[in-house]
């Protein structure tokens, strides 16, 4: 598998998760990886293990919403391995009490908007000079699938959030597309994540969007790490400003099946 070989890698949010998976994912296609977390602990794990497993990584503490240490990632990144290709804006957030528009703290909002929106404009703003140096890239940003359509359980800062990445990514997209620079975002359903387990740890909340997905069960962190492979890597190469939506059907479905 050398579908990521000779390419420099920066993932947040791969301490846990979707992010994880991806990291060992792309480490084994070849990557050298730039393990990015808020939670250095786990960071230090993931890259660990691609370590044992023969890859080559390195972990980093970052709290993508803060500018200086979004750019320390990207500096580890150029200052370790020579450049840098892939960023997969993984990281996010997801309080419990993001609700309705009456319900949701204006303190949870901004926090929402800080790591979901501002950390992925800041990550992309570290990264691209480093692309253009590398002679390009490829930006993967993650949305959602509630970025393009209304969620039937009220969460509007992160649903807002994933609009924005939505907006910015293709924005990215159409100011590079001739400088070598490809950006595209990624529409994940529900993912049995920790963060998914965490916020559904109530079975009726948890059925209330089961119910909505047709392929009948929450997605597997694997089948979003894939997902972004392929946009990372050049088989995609044709493709930018594009939603790639990984749902279980969710957007497709006008009427769920019981």
């Amino acid at each position: 598998m050398d579908r990521l070989v000779d390419k420099v890698a920066v993932i947040t949010g791969a301490g846990s998760g979707i992010g994880r998976v991806a990291a060992r994912l792309f480490a084994d296609e070849g990557a050298s990886v730039v393990v990015a977390d808020i939670d250095a602990d786990q960071a230090g794990e993931a890259a660990a293990e691609i370590a044992a497993a023969g890859g080559t990584a390195v972990p980093v503490g970052v709290d993508v919403s803060d500018e200086r240490e979004v750019a320390d990632m990207v500096e580890v990144a150029v200052g370790r391995f020579g450049g840098l290709h892939v960023l997969f804006n993984n990281a996010g957030v997801f309080p419990a009490d993001d609700g309705g528009i009456l319900d949701t703290p204006p303190d949870t909002w901004q926090r929402v908007m800080d790591v979901n929106l501002k950390g992925v404009w800041l990550g992309c703003r570290a990264a691209v000079p480093a692309m253009l140096a590398s002679g390009g890239g490829s930006i993967v940003n993650v949305a959602s699938f509630v970025a393009l359509m209304g969620a039937a359980t009220a969460q509007v800062a992160y649903t807002a959030s994933k609009g924005g990445v939505l907006a910015l990514t293709r924005e990215l997209a159409v100011e590079y597309a001739r400088s070598g620079i490809r950006a595209n975002s990624l529409c994940p359903g529900p993912i049995e994540t920790p963060l998914l387990s965490e916020l559904l740890a109530d079975p009726e909340r948890r059925n209330r969007r089961l119910v909505h997905i047709p392929i009948g069960r929450f997605g597997r962190p694997e089948e979003i790490a894939r997902a972004a492979l392929f946009l990372a890597s050049d088989e995609s190469s044709f493709v930018t400003g594009s939603a790639l939506v990984v749902d279980g059907g969710i957007t497709a479905a006008y009427v769920t099946p019981e």
